[in-house]
């Protein structure tokens, strides 16, 4: 039997490829994750690859049907039909992943020039004595800006406090650590400078620790914020803080330490200690960019919704109580308005969108939607408050993303396909696979385009006087307890899927613009990542577009906020994005609730002035 080698792009893994094997299995057993719901045989056409490089067998008449000539001259194959007939490179899309693969993935390395606001510098000096009894503080920045010609006249008080001893103990040299013309830090030289990025979400905190010499992310992680138990949309957390303003101190905390075992966590995963950390940025909605900074939000809440500040901000760490180094700076990029903040900034900033020339469309899909259209260098950018359901919040089975969610899913007849996360028995179902059961369901007309959940599919049952669609039942989910859509489910979800649309075509009205003419879509964001833009399509929570405008970029934010934190250039097009961006309120529209009610209908149709025309 002949043997291959297969690399898989962008996950970087690879191995060996027997002839007889199928290119899904080989990935499988090497540990990349792609999707299969129809368990290898070809149906829903899920686990789409492209051959970058070698040759593989000839299209099976699946394939054939799934891809046009084109697509199959560009290299497009299904994974589950297609097998290796030489060495191979092959690259996996994101729709193609399953979700543990794509958080992996969204770690990337973005290229910038490596330009941090803070360096380190090797000072030797003599010692002082008698004759020379120049004072410690004085002796060292008289060589470090002669040296280096420099011209720091500030040395952070903490590290001065600890100077004169650590000298004395490393031999009059050491490694200081310059931020513009301030003095933050001395360490033996040499030592490791590391860097902290958080992408501070509504649901979610995101942390990725980074080396400044090299620009390397040495470790990821994400958790849940545990903000969620003072309420799951920013519009809870500010009225609580509203009505006992305790409260706002304690939600800076959950955050601060949420921020700090984040920190911790990271350090361990690469033998470092949080004291390396020497710089942070962070950016999240302003709401929350507000709660961090202990801010007043009552502002935020009514007209006209104005931030407290909107300009970059840098303070202390040891002012926040975060447990890095305590002279180290965090660096918050800029807020664009009261509902659009330094996340949406960051997520422009690491597509680089914000140039296009061609009409643009940039989604940062999440509790809290925040979109944009770039139009001949114009940016205007709306917030939608899309709530939690397309994340599991709200949904009767709804869960995170998580172990044995289901996270795809397809209806045939009277069978439901579907994968989980680690492909395990289900327990709940997450946002991704939320959404394509709304699609599928609306394909098997289980539910019209109003939303009404029919008794026509023999799995729709009557339960407490709702009716209710089995997903799996208590005997196919091997015991656990079964898994539906209800008819509640599916108006939560109407309702996220509608304050989208309707963002989008506030945009493109106020632009001039019609759907048909947005050249690209780009989605990120917590939900936006791992939902099937197909399904997104069906269901109408997207202007129905070719499918090959949409690109998904996974957590654009916290790549942007690693761009801050490598570069000070980065940092100035940050601010430069923040102030030519025009918000639009959609409070302010006057015919918001025509197009909100009319967005919550299901299905394919374009959307032209407030009004619905379908396009099935």
């Amino acid at each position: 039997m002949t043997t291959y080698t297969v690399n898989f792009e962008p996950v970087g893994r690879g191995g060996e490829c027997q002839s007889n094997e199928t290119l899904l299995d080989c990935a499988r057993r090497l540990g990349v994750g792609i999707i299969s719901i129809c368990g290898g045989e070809g149906i829903f056409h899920c686990c789409k690859v492209q051959v970058l490089a070698g040759t593989v067998s000839e299209p099976t008449s699946n394939e054939l049907e799934a891809f046009s000539s084109q697509e199959l001259e560009d290299g497009w194959r299904l994974a589950c039909q297609t097998y290796p007939a030489s060495d191979c490179k092959l690259g996996v899309p994101p729709e193609s992943m399953t979700t543990p693969q794509r958080t992996q993935v969204e770690g990337l390395e973005i290229a910038a020039q490596l330009e941090p606001p803070v360096k380190a510098y090797h000072v030797p000096m003599s010692a002082s004595s008698l004759s020379d009894p120049q004072a410690d503080a004085d002796r060292l920045l008289e060589v470090l800006n002669r040296q280096y010609q420099l011209h720091c006249g500030k040395v952070d008080i903490d590290a001065l406090r600890t100077l004169s001893p650590q000298l004395r103990a490393w031999g009059w040299q050491c490694q200081a650590t310059v931020r513009h013309e301030e003095v933050i830090a001395f360490s033996p030289w040499p030592s490791r400078q590391l860097g902290l990025a958080i992408d501070l979400g509504t649901t979610k905190v995101a942390g990725y620790l980074v080396d400044l010499s090299n620009g390397w992310t040495l470790a990821a992680k994400g958790v849940m914020n545990p903000q969620i138990s003072y309420g799951e949309d920013i519009i809870s957390r500010i009225t609580g803080v509203i009505n006992s303003p305790d409260e706002g101190a304690q939600l800076q905390k959950l955050v601060v330490e949420t921020i700090n075992q984040l920190a911790i966590d990271l350090c361990i995963e690469v033998d470092a200690n949080t004291g390396e950390i020497v710089e942070a940025v962070v950016v999240g909605n302003t709401a929350m960019h507000h709660l961090f900074l202990g801010l007043p939000v009552e502002q935020l809440a009514f007209s006209p919704f104005v931030p407290a500040v909107s300009r970059a901000v840098d303070i202390k760490a040891r002012d926040l109580g975060l447990g890095i180094a305590p002279w180290a700076y965090v660096h918050l990029l800029p807020n664009i308005a009261g509902f659009v903040g330094a996340d949406h900034v960051a997520m422009l900033l690491a597509t680089d969108i914000w140039q296009a020339e061609g009409p643009t469309l940039a989604l940062d899909i999440g509790t809290n939607t925040e979109v944009s259209l770039i139009n001949k260098g114009r940016i205007t950018s709306v917030s939608c408050a899309s709530g939690p359901a397309f994340e599991g919040g709200h949904i009767r089975d709804g869960m995170r993303a998580a172990r044995g969610a289901i996270e795809h899913l397809r209806i045939v007849g009277n069978s439901i396909h579907y994968q989980t996360i680690d492909q395990v028995p289900p327990i709940g179902i997450c946002g991704s696979g939320v959404l394509d059961a709304m699609a599928q369901l609306y394909l098997a007309g289980v539910i019209d385009k109003g939303g009404r959940m029919t008794d026509s599919h023999p799995r729709v049952h009557i339960n407490k006087k709702q009716r209710e669609f089995v997903l799996v039942s208590e005997e196919e989910g091997s015991g656990h307890p079964s898994i539906v859509i209800t008819q509640q489910d599916i108006r939560e979800l109407q309702l996220a899927k509608a304050a989208i649309r309707t963002g989008i075509q506030v945009l493109l009205e106020a632009n001039s613009r019609s759907e048909e003419e947005i050249e690209q879509v780009i989605i990120a964001g917590a939900f936006g990542t791992y939902i099937d833009v197909s399904s997104a399509l069906t269901i109408g929570m997207l202007p129905s577009l070719p499918l090959d405008r949409f690109r998904q970029v996974g957590n654009a934010a916290g790549m942007g906020a690693k761009l801050a934190l490598l570069s000070r250039g980065k940092r100035a097009e940050a601010q430069t994005i923040a102030s030519q961006v025009q918000y639009i309120e959609l409070a302010s529209i006057p015919d918001f609730n025509q197009t909100f009610v009319q967005a919550g209908y299901i299905g394919r149709y374009r959307m032209r002035y407030g009004k619905r025309e379908g396009i099935d």
